[in-house]
């Protein structure tokens, strides 16, 4: 059984990260479909736009995964070069299979989030949609966010924010504890998985922390709720 990795900032959990995704590739975009009511589509579409609002030539998409939003970029803004970064190859291999069959080229390729494998100033956009939260150190992410940045450039991440006070942030709590790893573990055959993705979340800053980090780095931050505050689009600007 794979092991459920460490949740939070400053862990060392990247191995098991890694191990874990590669376990639920072959059913993770179904998971996704079913788990968020295929609401995570909307999401993704109003990250695009942020990501696509300056018309950048080249996009980098961190945390790619199967390439669900590296298309989404690519079909928005096909005269744009996108690039899919991502540590498990079972993942990407599953992108590259979508990217075929839609007729999108994208190029997805191998990399450390913590030590992205590109030059100073190569990416006019970097995105990451679901993945910010599996860093094993968030300042170091941003960071390299900011570093393979060009001047003028757009950072956009789209996360999962701990659910907020009130009823119904204790119904999504209720929901992401003790509903979707019953479904996930029987839909994926890795209960561990669907119990670290409410863990993690619940361990991730709430938005006005991250945005804090973001303007540690030096990003110009803005960010907006969607859905009841179940997601959440962070926008940062390198001026």
């Amino acid at each position: 059984m794979t092991k459920r990795p460490a949740v939070g900032d400053k862990q060392e959990r990247g191995q098991d990260v890694q191990a874990m995704f590669a376990s639920i590739a072959p059913r993770y975009d179904l998971l996704n479909r079913v788990l968020s009511l295929g609401v995570d589509r909307g999401w993704r579409r109003a990250a695009a736009q942020e990501a696509l609002a300056l018309s950048p030539a080249r996009v980098l998409d961190v945390a790619t995964g199967t390439a669900d939003f590296a298309l989404e970029l690519k079909t928005r803004a096909p005269q744009a070069e996108v690039v899919g970064s991502d540590f498990v190859p079972e993942m990407l291999a599953i992108g590259r299979q979508k990217a075929t069959a839609r007729h999108l080229q994208v190029s997805l390729e191998e990399g450390d989030a913590l030590n992205l494998p590109y030059p100073d100033g190569s990416f006019d956009a970097v995105t990451c949609a679901f993945g910010f939260r599996n860093f094993a150190d968030y300042e170091r992410g941003l960071s390299e966010f900011w570093r393979v940045l060009a001047p003028g450039g757009r950072a956009v991440i789209l996360e999962f924010p701990p659910p907020g006070p009130g009823l119904f942030g204790a119904a999504f709590r209720f929901y992401f504890q003790h509903l979707l790893p019953r479904i996930g573990g029987l839909v994926s055959g890795n209960a561990a998985a669907y119990t670290y993705l409410p863990a993690s979340v619940l361990a991730f800053p709430d938005p006005q922390h991250l945005e804090r980090l973001m303007q540690a780095t030096g990003f110009r931050t803005r960010h907006r709720l969607l859905t009841f505050g179940i997601a959440a689009i962070h926008v940062g600007d390198k001026l």
